[in-house]
C-alpha cells in the first residue's frame, strides 16, 4: 500500500511506521490517523513482522498531537479527529508496538506513545499533555492507560498541571520504558526489537491479549478466546468428530475427545 502522510518499511522482522509530517510536529490529521489503522490491519494479516516501531520523521519531533482542520461541522463522529481508529489499532494488533520517541512527544503524541506496548526515548525527548491549557482533553486512553502507567495522583497532576517531563523523569516515573542517548536511539531501539522477536509469536500474541482484556471488555476477552484459542480448537479430535457427526445427524462419539 501507498499513504501520503507516514512511511512504511520491513527490515528482516521488524515493521517500522514513520508518522511522516516533521514540517509540522508530526501532527496527525484524519488521514494519518487512517493510514496507520489501514497500515496497522495489514500487518495484522501477514506473518512476516513479528514486532512493530512507531517513530517520526525527523530530529525532533515524534508527535505532537492532532490537527481537527478540516473535520465535518456535526457532533457526530464525522466531525471529530478519529483518533480512536489509530490507537485501537495499536491495541489490537497481536504484535508488539515498540514507540520509538525521537523528540517531542505532546498531547496526543504522548497518548500514542502510551499505547504502544514499550517506549524507548532519546534523552533530549519531551512528554507533556496540554489538552486542558489549550482548551481540549483525553478523556479514555490519555487518563486510563496514564493512571495505570504513574499512578491516579500523578496522572492527575500531569493532566492539571501541564508540567514538561524530561526523558529521565518519565522512565523514573514509569511512563516510558528506557533512555538512551540520543545518537543510539535507532540502534537500540533495532537491538531491542530483534530482542524481543526471538521470543514466540503466539506466546507475545497472548499476553498482549491478556493485558488488553483488562479495559478491552468483550473486545479484548475476544481476541484471546475467539483469535487464539479457537484456531486452535479447531485442529481437534472434538471439534472435527462433533462438525462431522453434526453433517451425518448422529450423536456424536465421545470415545473420540471425551477424554
Amino acid at each position: 500500500m501507498s499513504y501520503s502522510e507516514i512511511l512504511y518499511e520491513e527490515d528482516g522482522p521488524i515493521g517500522k511506521i514513520t508518522l511522516n509530517r516533521p514540517q509540522d510536529g508530526n501532527m496527525f490529521t484524519a488521514t494519518m490517523c487512517h493510514e496507520i489503522r489501514d497500515c496497522i490491519n495489514a500487518i495484522r494479516r501477514e506473518t512476516r513482522t513479528r514486532v512493530i516501531i512507531l517513530t517520526g520523521a525527523g530530529d525532533k519531533f515524534f508527535c505532537i498531537g492532532g490537527r481537527k482542520e478540516g473535520m465535518e461541522d456535526t457532533m457526530l463522529y464525522a466531525g471529530v479527529l478519529p483518533t480512536l481508529e489509530m490507537y485501537e489499532s495499536i491495541d489490537r494488533l497481536q504484535k508488539p508496538v515498540i514507540a520509538m520517541v525521537n523528540g517531542f512527544a505532546v498531547g496526543g503524541g504522548n497518548v500514542l506513545q502510551m499505547v504502544c506496548d514499550i517506549t524507548i526515548a532519546k534523552k533530549s525527548a519531551v512528554f507533556r499533555q496540554v489538552g486542558t491549557m489549550m482548551g481540549s482533553f483525553d478523556a479514555g486512553y490519555g487518563t486510563w492507560y496514564l493512571e495505570d502507567l504513574v499512578g491516579k495522583k500523578r496522572a492527575k497532576e500531569i493532566w492539571m498541571r501541564n508540567p514538561k517531563i524530561t526523558a529521565d523523569e518519565a522512565v523514573a516515573i514509569g511512563l516510558i520504558n528506557k533512555v538512551v542517548p540520543d545518537e543510539e536511539l535507532e540502534s537500540a531501539t533495532r537491538e531491542f526489537a530483534l530482542e524481543v522477536a526471538d521470543r514466540g509469536p503466539f506466546a507475545l500474541a497472548a499476553i498482549k491479549g491478556a493485558f488488553n482484556a483488562r479495559h478491552g471488555g468483550v473486545s479484548g476477552l475476544s481476541r484471546t478466546t475467539h483469535d487464539l484459542l479457537l484456531p486452535l480448537y479447531i485442529k481437534t479430535m472434538e471439534s472435527k468428530e462433533l462438525s462431522k457427526s453434526f453433517t451425518e445427524r448422529r450423536k456424536p462419539d465421545a470415545d473420540d475427545f471425551g477424554h
